[in-house]
C-alpha cells in the first residue's frame, strides 16, 4: 500500500510514500511460505470434523498449552465469547481488568449472548493483584451476580503490551480455586507473552480451565484462534462455535496458515519486541512525547502533550506512519511491531514522527 498527502495550493500532489503500518500486529500479510502451505493444504469438511489439517492444528495447540483438546475459531473475540459461554449461565458475573478486550472491543457481547457482566477491576497496567480479586467475588446472596469465572489477558492490550508474571497467573489462580471461579486466559499474544518471560505457555494455561490463542496477531497467520481445555468443555464450545456461525467448512486452508506460522514466527517475535523497544527510544527522545509504561513487548504507547491523538493519528498518515489513538488518554498514540516492519521500518518512522512534530 502507498498514500500521497493531499495536494498543496499549487495543485501539485506530493509524492508517493511506502507507509510504515504500526497500527496493529493483526496488518501482517501471509508470506510465500505460508501461502505455499495454505495452497498445499490437505482438506475436508471440519464441520463433520473431517478436516485433517484443522484436525492436526488443533492437536497441536493442545498440546502447546496442555489441554486435553482444542477448538479453531475464526477470530479472538469468538475464541474469548465461546470460552466465556461455556463456562456461564445468564445472571453470572465474569471479574476482569477494567481493560479487558472481552469487556470493551467486543461488541457487548458478554451481554448480548451470554447474559453475563463484567465485573471490572483496575488493574496496574491490566496486571490484576489477588486481594483485590478476593475482594470482588460475591458473597453467596440472592440479591446478587453470581462471580463464576475470573478473565485475565496475557499480554494486555490496554496494559500497553504488559507481561502476567506467571507467579501472579498461579496466585491468582489459587484465588479462582478457593472461591469456586473458573480461570479463563485471554491468550491474544500469549506467545509475546512467553517470548518476554521465557515462560511456556503451557505453564501460563496450566491453572486455567479454558485457554485461547490468536494466531493472526504476531504469529502472522491470515486469520483464526484456539480455545483449549478438557474435551468435555471443548465439545460444548464446539457447539456454541455452530450457534455463533463460526462452523467452517474446508477450513484446513486457514489452519495451515497456522501450523506454518507455529512452525516458523514464534522464533521470531523477541525481534518485533527489539523494534518496539527501539521505536519507543526514538518517540522518546522527541521534544514532548513520552513513552509512559515499560515496552515489554510489541505495543508502544506514547503520549504528546498538548496534541489530540485523533488528530495527530491523520497527520502522521499522511506522513506515512499508520497508528492509531490508544484512547484512554486524549493524548496517547498506539503503536504496533510485527513481522512485516522491520528495524529500519521502526526508525523510518520515528524520523517521520519527528518531521510531523517539527523536532
Amino acid at each position: 500500500m502507498r498514500v500521497a498527502a493531499p495536494c498543496r495550493g499549487d495543485g501539485n500532489i506530493r509524492p508517493l510514500v511506502t507507509p510504515v503500518d504500526l497500527r496493529s500486529d493483526t496488518v501482517t500479510r501471509p508470506s510465500p511460505g505460508m501461502r505455499e502451505a495454505m495452497a498445499r493444504a490437505e482438506v475436508g469438511d471440519d464441520v463433520y470434523g473431517e478436516d485433517p489439517t484443522v484436525n492436526r492444528l488443533q492437536e497441536r495447540v493442545a498440546d502447546l498449552l496442555g489441554k486435553e483438546a482444542a477448538l479453531f475459531v475464526p477470530s479472538g473475540t469468538m475464541a474469548n465469547q465461546v470460552a466465556l459461554g461455556v463456562l456461564t449461565r445468564p445472571g453470572d458475573e465474569v471479574i476482569c481488568d477494567e481493560g479487558a478486550h472481552a469487556a470493551n472491543f467486543e461488541g457487548g457481547a458478554m451481554a448480548a449472548l451470554w447474559g453475563v457482566q463484567p465485573r471490572t477491576l483496575p488493574g496496574v497496567r491490566g496486571i490484576l493483584e489477588p486481594g483485590q480479586v478476593e475482594a470482588a467475588v460475591r458473597p453467596a446472596n440472592e440479591h446478587f451476580p453470581r462471580s463464576r469465572v475470573l478473565e485475565i489477558e496475557n499480554t494486555h492490550n490496554r496494559g500497553g503490551g504488559s507481561v502476567y508474571p506467571l507467579a501472579r497467573v498461579r496466585a491468582l489462580a489459587e484465588v479462582a480455586r478457593r472461591h469456586g471461579l473458573d480461570l479463563y486466559l485471554d491468550g491474544a499474544r500469549l506467545l509475546n507473552a512467553c517470548a518476554a518471560s521465557g515462560a511456556a505457555a503451557r505453564d501460563y494455561a496450566e491453572a486455567a480451565t479454558l485457554a485461547s490463542l490468536c494466531l493472526s496477531k504476531g504469529l502472522g497467520a491470515p486469520a483464526g484462534s484456539l480455545v483449549a481445555g478438557p474435551r468435555e468443555l471443548v465439545r460444548e464450545a464446539r457447539r456454541l462455535r455452530k450457534r455463533l456461525g463460526g462452523g467452517m467448512r474446508q477450513a484446513g486452508v486457514l489452519a495451515a496458515a497456522g501450523l506454518w506460522a507455529l512452525d516458523h514466527n514464534v522464533g521470531r517475535l523477541a525481534e518485533d519486541h527489539e523494534n518496539a523497544r527501539a521505536l519507543a527510544g526514538a518517540l522518546a527522545a522527541l521534544p514532548g512525547c513520552t513513552v509512559p509504561h515499560p515496552v515489554e513487548t510489541n505495543l508502544v504507547f506514547a503520549a504528546f502533550a498538548g496534541r489530540g491523538a485523533v488528530e495527530l493519528a491523520a497527520r502522521l498518515r499522511e506522513a506515512g506512519v499508520l497508528c492509531n489513538p490508544e484512547g484512554s488518554r486524549p493524548d496517547v498514540l498506539r503503536f504496533v511491531t510485527h513481522l512485516d516492519v522491520s528495524r529500519a521500518d521502526a526508525v523510518e518512522a520515528a524520523r517521520r514522527v519527528a518531521r510531523v512534530l517539527g523536532a
